[in-house]
């Protein structure tokens, strides 16, 4: 049934729920009642007021308490789930992984370009080269080419895969 569909009576306890509530929060927080009292002292009030029956006030007080509670309640669970997700333990887990990822990419990235750096520094017999000095990539023997020239297979293994450095 929505809000406009209500009946009277049904108008009058939500406005009654609402009073209650409005009363109970003003009485609770001048410190000077607990929830039960409140709701009691709130139910007294309105009744006294004439405008609603004892009855009807603690009727509609006992629904204020179970919805006070239940807020309770969840506010504590969501405590409870909020303290276990930033636990230090859980937190630092997951820096610690962030950081994981982040290094791994980074040694990723840092693997490849010295792969792309190696081919670069990568040299084959019968190719042509500038002086500098070719190191054989399986015996590690050393070429020092002392002007530009034509590269000869390895003297030592007769390799044809070099490394040059200047």
């Amino acid at each position: 049934m929505t809000e406009n569909n209500q009946k009277p009576n049904d108008q009058e306890d939500v406005s009654l729920y609402e009073k209650i509530i409005g009363r109970t929060e003003e009485l609770f927080d001048s410190g000077r009642k607990n929830l039960d009292e409140a709701l009691k002292k709130a139910g007294e009030d309105l009744a006294s007021a004439g405008n609603f029956t004892r009855e009807q006030a603690d009727k509609i007080s006992t629904y204020v308490k179970r919805d006070i509670e239940h807020a309770i309640e969840n506010a504590g669970k969501a405590r409870e789930n909020l303290k276990e997700a930033v636990a230090p333990g859980r937190v630092a887990a997951g820096a610690q992984s962030f950081f994981s990822r982040i290094l791994t990419s980074t040694a990723e990235t840092f693997s490849e370009w010295a792969r792309k750096s190696e081919q670069q520094l990568e040299f084959k017999t019968g190719e042509i080269t500038s002086p500098g000095t070719l190191t054989c990539k399986n015996c590690m023997e050393e070429i020092h080419m002392r002007k530009t020239a034509k590269i000869p297979p390895c003297p030592k293994c007769h390799q044809t895969l070099f490394r040059k450095s200047y």
